[in-house]
């Protein structure tokens, strides 16, 4: 199997996670898995070894499985390469070889980064964003790898592993790409992962402490970080307490119905009591029977 081959079939493997079911992505790996092992240089020209590598902590047991069949077998053979050198070079003519240059290092894009991590882009990291054929759904993992990129010291192969897979998961929940909801919860995902006091959901997600399927099912309060929740319930305590001081005015709906009396004659007075995202709540008394009520 040469690069060429070894590419195409990480490329199917890729788009077959991101949109297709899990029979095809295991038929896709026990064909990987009955084929000859790559070298190592393929393996890493290729990216084969961390696309795959990833897979053995997906949910679904038999491709996790498979996954760490796979890498454990190419581990062997780039292993008994390596010691098939060793040997080869202990048993060489005495006599000493004439100096060569070097040997090039592996790809920078699957080592530690050690740029700016303030200002890391997948411009700037040079990463192929472009995955499933669709312009909505790469733009996508290009927004999620920026959010999970920053302050991050993880490689670029890694982090753009997991934005794949996030997005992936995203586009399962919410039944494609062509909807709002996509759209929303990959700004509240890059929104949550970018922010200065969230380092620690951005490495629980890059260390795959918490899966992608749970991660885009999380609210927006549960993304926040522990500082910004503390914030939005203070804020909320404060809002509470200036809408409960009594107003010299108060708005009257005949839209609003009491649930106790029936009557349509009720008053209301809204106020900001949570962060500065969320609905207002509204503040209700009925001007019949005196019933308070409050809905946001």
């Amino acid at each position: 199997m040469d690069d060429r081959e070894l590419s195409s079939r990480i490329k199917d493997l890729i788009k077959a996670l991101a949109s297709e079911g899990p029979p095809i992505v295991i038929k896709l790996l026990e064909d990987l898995k009955k084929d000859t092992a790559p070298t190592e240089e393929q393996l890493r020209s290729t990216k084969a070894g961390v696309t795959v590598g990833r897979l053995r902590s997906n949910p679904n047991r038999d491709i996790a499985r498979i996954a760490s069949e796979i890498v454990s077998k190419w581990k062997k053979h780039v292993d008994a390469a390596k010691e098939a050198k060793k040997q080869k070079d202990a048993t060489a003519s005495p006599n000493p070889a004439p100096l060569s240059s070097p040997a090039p290092p592996p790809s920078s894009l699957s080592q530690p980064y050690a740029g700016d991590v303030e200002k890391r882009h997948f411009r700037t990291d040079r990463v192929d964003i472009k995955r499933t054929g669709n312009p909505t759904r790469d733009n996508t993992i290009g927004v999620l790898y920026n959010g999970l990129a920053y302050q991050s010291t993880e490689s670029v192969e890694e982090v753009a592993a997991r934005a794949v897979e996030v997005e992936a998961a995203m586009f399962r929940a919410f039944k494609g790409s062509e909807n709002q909801t996509y759209r929303t919860k990959g700004r509240a995902l890059f929104t949550a992962l970018k922010r200065k006091d969230n380092a620690k959901l951005r490495r629980r997600v890059l260390a795959g402490d918490v899966a992608a399927d749970r991660l885009v099912t999380l609210s927006d309060r549960e993304l926040a970080s522990e500082e910004q929740r503390a914030r939005d319930e203070e804020l909320e305590k404060e809002n509470m307490k200036k809408a409960q001081v009594p107003m010299a005015e108060k708005s009257i709906s005949d839209q609003l119905k009491c649930g106790k009396c029936g009557q349509k004659k009720v008053s209301y007075t809204q106020a900001q009591t949570r962060s500065a995202d969320e609905p207002m709540t509204t503040f209700c008394e009925c001007t019949v029977c005196g019933n308070r009520w409050k809905f946001s």
